[in-house]
């Protein structure tokens, strides 16, 4: 009998240690049917950055977000973690995975955490930017980036009617009849419209978010914003508590998660916010 104590051939088995990484995923969803895995040949981000880090760490990896996208949003700052054996530098993680990715996807930061740190479970809040392109002809660059309106959108209109939402409240008018969250009341701690050349964006910080609730306070506000509501509908749609009565869901295309936060002790990774093409937008939150 051979003591595993004394056994050479034992001693990396044994001494190998699961660590906990988190990283920072941007992506396009355009092609993909969400984050969330699909069953067999549904193509999903989740199962992409999977396949790729799997190769990297040379073991099969199972990631976790900080918030499931739906099919066509898009993500500057996804925040996800796993776990592995693999002894890989940050460096080698993101150059690694981002050879095994498709185009469309990216890891733009990786770090070890502690095994405390949960993706989902340690974030405080998450950050969308919903990007309009207000403009009476149709876009041929960025058309699947963003969403186009050709009626002219009064922002000033669209500023007052947002100020209602601030604040914690039930959401059920704001929420697709479809969802499956426990509870309909949410806090919104900021929401600001802002002008970027042709671009309207809607930037909004929350705890958490109910399944469209960002699409629907956009279609809310644009419908606010060419004249065909009055600024008050935004507070009646919310009183209501009935999805019934709210307004139009605006498209995935210009939806971004843009930022999760997460206690300060976690020392996360700064990053721009996105998209790409607004980076030059100055954060509202500075």
């Amino acid at each position: 009998m051979v003591d595993d104590a004394t056994n050479p051939a034992a001693a990396p088995e044994a001494a190998a240690v699961v660590s906990r990484v988190a990283a920072c995923v941007e992506y396009r969803g355009t092609a993909y049917r969400g984050w969330q895995r699909q069953q067999k040949g549904v193509p999903s981000v989740q199962e992409a950055v999977e396949k790729a880090l799997s190769r990297v760490a040379n073991h099969p990896v199972q990631i976790f977000c900080a918030g499931r996208t739906d099919a066509g949003v898009h993500a500057s700052c996804q925040v996800i973690h796993f776990d592995s054996d693999a002894v890989r530098s940050p460096r080698n993680w993101i150059h690694g995975a981002n050879a095994n990715l498709p185009p469309d996807i990216s890891l733009s930061w990786v770090l070890p955490v502690g095994q405390d740190f949960h993706a989902r479970f340690s974030a405080q809040a998450r950050r969308y930017r919903y990007v309009i392109y207000n403009d009476p002809v149709r876009p041929a660059h960025l058309a699947h980036e963003v969403t186009w309106n050709y009626r002219p959108l009064d922002i000033e209109r669209m500023r007052a009617a947002a100020k209602v939402l601030v604040g914690t409240h039930d959401f059920t008018s704001y929420r697709a009849v479809g969802c499956q969250a426990k509870s309909p009341i949410k806090t919104i701690h900021h929401l600001e419209l802002l002008e970027f050349g042709r671009f309207i964006v809607l930037d909004i910080r929350a705890n958490a978010f109910l399944h469209h609730m960002v699409r629907n306070i956009a279609g809310v506000l644009m419908q606010i914003g060419c004249g065909e509501h009055p600024v008050g509908w935004a507070a009646q749609v919310l009183a209501a508590r009935d999805r019934a009565q709210g307004g139009l869901t605006a498209p995935a295309y210009g939806l971004y998660l843009v930022d999760v936060t997460y206690p300060a002790h976690f020392d996360l990774p700064d990053r721009y916010l996105g998209p790409h093409f607004l980076s030059a937008l100055p954060d509202v939150l500075d």
